[in-house]
């Protein structure tokens, strides 16, 4: 039975109410969940439904029944002028090689005194290789992670996509600091991820100073198990004030074990994520001053314990969860927190689940199980204590947690009340504190006597080979070739909204080029771009068509147009081609965008896979505008960089918007008018971006946008911007007009900018089955499908499609014709056919398995005037490509103009499998050749051999 809005309202209000207390009761006529027997032990007692706390024990480094080992150093590196990168990799893979002892160790890299700059990635995937330093303060080892890219800077374990885990890896005894703009305490075009773990079990991060990093200093994964992350600090983090940003020390792996942490200025600075499997624990971890609160920070989370965990000046807890997250998870359950202290203590329970929490200070919030709050408890840590009474005194012994001196008491004795005076004079004692004592009280070996450098081990500096480069280019026939075939195959659209990192979510994904999640690679993440190129190459999807996202963050996905109340965005993010100023606030509680700047790591992705379509014969269509921000649901435009309200560039639009019966958005006619030269610039500066990022790249395609159907004086503004920078740089990138037809056709009847124009796309008009034309107007601030609306478009045929193809193709014979009608597929499964016949490029054809069959199209042009249910392509007499449908019986073609042999081979144009091979044919006539079946066959003729 549904519940009314009412009544769900007003059960949310009760709740509040309920939970939203100065001083939660303390139960006193019940047994407490856990609590310290007569003999010192641990005594669990459970409620009626069962629910009791669990043991954490298990957490860290070989579920902490071993202590981290002293491994001993098998190579040195040294601090040099320049860059380190390959200098430290080369020896972590020399250890890599060396063999494993009974433990599974091999060894360390020992890193010398100094600074290292590190201009790419470190990656430790061997099993038993350990990364340590000279020391984590400013006079030790240093690592400095180089450059604008936010590439991750030293990644554990094996890659993503692997299915087993490697183990006994460490970092320790170092400081990693990330480069930043230093004029934008926002920056972001630098590291976010200082560590992240992955397809690891039974490693640790020790003793690791960290500052600067937008993201994470270590980031544990779902794939990683038993982890130590112990003594260290996060300093002066970098980055905009929001979701996924300074989630300093961040879990959604199992077992994972943080204690004697210290971090400041973060956001969720103890963070754990979507983790159902549990168990992860944080003791004796301070938090100083950060924007919002430590604990769970996902719908879905089980067995979290934070033990003596101190935030300073936020919450620390077990938030509720709203209507429509319990409805997707079940929720944090089976989670404690044990004598912590928060300017606000967060405990609810789940549906049918239970949280707890001991001996807290602060104030409270929630209705989970609340005990002896606002009083010191014993045992002090709890996780210490089931640990000690787990494994005996081993256990005890590493209870290194901050005691308490003297006895509390409200009567002090004259004695007691002069020794607290003195201590008073003294500061109290801080992680940050105890951290820098740790080396002092418990060195790593760092000796370096009689341990060969890595210059000793033969290390050269590797040398990349240049990979051959796939160009394409447009041939006397119109098509357009790669390596001397015709390019065909599929075209990828990128998704340009919705998503989420839930194991669904993310399965359902399909790949991308510039989305973003900080520190996890694949598909729904933040794809692999070689993963990316593979995964096209084994589906025959020859071409990726581009566009930046419709809005950066999936709040926006329910498409309200409201102002956010803070900048907890949540990924995955689609970014967008536009630097973050650092200045104000845009209405996704981030700071402004600047238009003038440029999102470098949306640049450089792209770039990064315009080379591999280089190296793999693939095609990037980059549209560089996207109009749906700009006309139907106003949430299309609430985000958007080029509002006046989201940048700190003065674009001409109204502010507040004008909704159109406070929903819809029309401002597209505005947008394209470029009367205020300051806003004409503004565009000038980003078309000419969107050449300069591909000046080096072969196969890029540059469109004006996905769903253009604009006016023209804008397609004329963007060809004219086209050609000043190309006579600057004396270069002729590929242009595709992707327009309505009338502005298509007024465009190309313009010599002068027609000439700049290599390839028409046929994209928002087409021939419908009874031959009339369905072309909406341009300018006319309608979207494709707003046009749809109004005309009621009707199903193209094979016969229609061919004949817009083919009518371009002739007009414009130096010109190549694609056609990506929209919805084609559902139109007609043999489209891609009736594309290629006509001369048409970048035709979704499959593979075709008769070796030399494009090579030979790309020397062909269509036949005019072919029998009924019959399409050809013919290199005057050597070799012809015949498409019969399934109202043809066969292939007629007239050889009376030679007298040569050929061969022929019928073809399946669902499949590209050979139906029958070897026909002999003999010139000098006309020829008749039944098809194979009734079906539809392709018919290629070649000269014998």
């Amino acid at each position: 039975m549904k519940k009314s809005f009412y009544s769900i309202a007003l059960g949310l209000l009760a709740v509040h109410m309920a939970t939203a207390q100065v001083v939660p009761p303390n139960p006193k006529t019940k047994l407490p969940p856990v609590q310290l027997g007569k003999d010192g032990k641990l005594v669990y007692n459970a409620d009626a439904q069962g629910n009791k706390v669990p043991d954490f024990s298990t957490c860290g480094y070989m579920g902490a029944d071993e202590i981290i080992p002293e491994v001993p150093v098998r190579v040195v590196v040294q601090a040099t002028n320049g860059d380190a990168t390959s200098r430290i990799q080369s020896a972590l893979d020399y250890v890599a090689t060396l063999p494993l002892n009974e433990k599974g160790i091999r060894g360390a890299v020992l890193l010398g005194k100094g600074t290292f700059e590190v201009n790419g990635q470190l990656v430790i995937k061997a099993p038993g290789v350990i990364l340590r330093g000279s020391g984590m303060d400013a006079a030790g080892t240093v690592l400095f992670a180089a450059g604008t890219d936010r590439e991750t800077f030293i990644h554990i374990g094996n890659a993503a996509s692997a299915t087993s885990q490697v183990s006994q890896i460490g970092v320790e005894n170092l400081r990693c600091i990330s480069a930043y703009d230093v004029s934008n305490p926002k920056d972001e075009a630098h590291r976010w991820m200082a560590i992240t773990m992955e397809n690891v079990k039974d490693a640790w991060v020790r003793r690791v100073t960290f500052e600067h990093f937008a993201g994470s200093a270590v980031c544990v994964l779902a794939t990683a198990a038993r982890i130590t992350v112990e003594d260290c600090k996060s300093l002066a983090p970098v980055s905009e004030i929001g979701g996924q940003r300074r989630n300093t020390f961040y879990t959604i792996g199992k077992q994972v074990l943080f204690q004697r942490l210290y971090a400041e200025r973060g956001y969720h600075d103890f963070a754990v994520g979507y983790s159902p499997w549990g168990s992860n624990v944080f003791v004796q971890c301070e938090s100083h001053l950060p924007y919002s609160y430590s604990g769970t920070i996902e719908k879905t989370a089980s067995n979290v314990l934070y033990d003596v965990v101190t935030i300073d000046g936020n919450a620390l807890g077990f938030p509720y969860n709203s209507l429509i997250e319990k409805e997707a998870g079940p929720g944090v359950r089976n989670s404690v927190l044990w004598q912590c202290s928060a300017a606000k203590a967060l405990c609810f329970q789940p549906e049918g689940g239970i949280n707890w929490a001991f001996g807290v200070w602060a104030t409270f919030e929630g209705n989970g199980s609340w005990y002896d709050c606002n009083e010191h408890i014993k045992p002090r840590s709890l996780y210490y204590a089931q640990l000690a009474e787990r494994i005996g005194q081993p256990g005890t012994d590493r209870a290194h947690v901050i005691s308490f001196s003297g006895v509390p008491t409200t009567s002090p004795t004259y004695e007691m009340a002069a020794r607290l005076i003195a201590e008073a004079y003294e500061p109290n004692v801080t992680m940050s504190d105890w951290i820098d004592k740790v080396d002092k009280t418990n060195p790593i070996d760092i000796n370096t006597a009689g341990i060969k450098t890595i210059e000793q081990t033969g290390f050269k500096e590797p040398v990349v080979p240049a990979k051959p480069i796939m160009a394409m280019s447009i041939n006397n026939n119109g098509w357009i070739v790669c390596n001397g075939k015709v390019v065909t195959g599929g075209k990828h659209h990128i998704k340009y909204w919705t998503g989420n990192l839930t194991p669904m979510g993310i399965g359902v994904a399909i790949p991308h080029l510039t989305r973003w999640v900080p520190g996890r690679t694949g598909t729904g993440l933040t794809d692999d771009l070689q993963e990316v190129a593979n995964w096209m190459d084994s589906n025959h999807l020859v071409a990726l068509d581009h566009n930046y996202g419709l809005w950066y963050e999936r709040r926006r996905d329910d498409h309200e147009r409201i102002r956010r109340m803070d900048g907890d965005v949540k990924a995955p993010f689609y970014e967008l081609p536009f630097a973050r100023s650092g200045q104000d606030t845009a209405w996704d509680g981030l700071s402004k965008y600047d238009l003038t700047k440029y999102n470098t790591w949306y640049w450089k992705r792209l770039n990064r896979f315009a080379q591999l379509a280089d190296e793999n014969g693939l095609v990037l269509l980059h549209e560089n505008y996207f109009q749906h921000n700009i006309l139907e649901a106003g949430g299309h435009y609430a985000d958007y960089p080029w509002r006046t309200a989201n940048n700190v560039n003065h674009t001409p639009f109204p502010e507040p918007v004008n909704y159109a019966e406070d929903k819809r958005i029309f401002i597209a006619q505005q947008y394209y008018t470029l009367a205020n030269p300051a806003y004409r610039e503004l565009h000038r500066a980003y078309i000419r971006k969107c050449l300069d990022n591909f000046s080096t790249n072969h196969n890029v395609i540059q469109l004006i946008g996905a769903e253009y159907t604009g006016p023209l004086h804008f397609v004329n503004f963007w060809v004219d911007m086209i050609k000043e920078w190309e006579q600057e740089h004396h270069a002729k990138p590929f242009v595709a007009l992707s327009t309505t037809k009338d502005v298509q056709d007024s465009l190309l009847a313009d010599k002068s900018r027609a000439d700049l124009v290599n390839i028409i796309n046929i994209r928002f008009w087409y021939y419908q089955f009874d031959g009339s034309l369905y072309a909406p107007k341009g300018g006319v601030n309608l979207s494709p499908r707003q046009h749809a609306r109004q005309l009621r478009p009707k199903p193209t045929t094979f016969a229609q499609a061919y004949r817009g193809v083919q009518e371009y193709h002739s007009k414009y014979p130096g010109k190549a014709i694609m056609c990506t009608i929209e919805d084609q597929d559902e139109q007609d499964s043999a489209i891609g056919w009736a594309v290629f016949m006509a001369g048409g490029s970048l035709a979704d054809i499959p593979v075709i398995k008769a070796p030399g069959f494009l090579n030979a199209a790309a020397a062909m042009k269509p036949l005019e005037a072919q029998p009924a249910g019959q399409y050809a392509l013919a290199n005057e007499n050597k070799s012809f490509i015949i498409y019969c449908d399934s109202s043809a019986n066969s292939a007629q073609v007239d050889l009376t103009g030679t007298n040569k042999s050929f061969t022929a081979a019928w073809i399946d144009p669902a499949t590209g499998n050979t139906l029958k091979d070897n026909v002999r044919i003999k010139g000098g006539k006309k020829i008749t050749i039944p098809k194979p079946d009734a079906n539809r066959a392709v018919l290629w003729i070649k000269e014998k051999s």
